[in-house]
């Protein structure tokens, strides 16, 4: 086992998902302009959404892929906020990012408190706190998810993976 080999070999294979990611990965949408999209096969064809799970579009920076102010991520970030991610569900709880593992209408935690890790805009974040803090079904834990317009219609009662991020978020902020 040689520490430095295999770091080389990581780095070109870092440099080569990169490349890939530029070359065969970005789309220039009409409205957001240019952005990463979530699926491709290399030869055109490509899929714009974004899940709330996590590695997503919106925790590229949460996970060190670029800065939170990078043009293509704001630009990305924009898109997935918006309507036009077909998982973004806007109801009279909340609104947010879902996902086709818990269907149409389900607000995800992790994607709100995400939300919150990847923005620099305190109304957002307060925002988004505020649909945390009502969205829990009086359980006072996070779930995997939630119907945009009634809390206590959620799938997993206790989700450790959603609750783990929400206290990581929660030791970030500032005071």
């Amino acid at each position: 086992f040689n520490d430095s080999v295999n770091a080389e070999k990581c780095s070109i294979l870092a440099s080569q998902v990169n490349k890939g990611i530029n070359d065969y990965g970005t789309y220039n949408h009409p409205v957001f302009g240019k952005i990463y999209v979530y699926e491709t096969d290399g030869l055109g064809n490509f899929l714009l959404m974004d899940d709330a799970n996590s590695p997503s579009l919106l925790s590229a920076p949460y996970l060190g892929y670029c800065n939170v102010n990078d043009e293509i991520y704001q630009n990305t970030r924009r898109f997935i906020l918006s309507e036009e991610n077909p998982y973004y569900f806007k109801g009279t709880a909340a609104k947010g990012i879902g996902s086709p593992h818990t269907g149409k209408d389900k607000i995800w935690h992790i994607s709100l408190t995400m939300q919150i890790l990847t923005s620099t805009d305190k109304d957002e974040i307060t925002a988004c706190l505020k649909m945390l803090s009502e969205t829990h079904a009086e359980t006072n834990f996070m779930h995997e998810s939630f119907n945009k317009d009634d809390p206590s219609d959620f799938t997993r009662t206790w989700f450790a993976w959603a609750n783990s991020l929400f206290a990581q978020m929660l030791s970030t902020l500032d005071n």
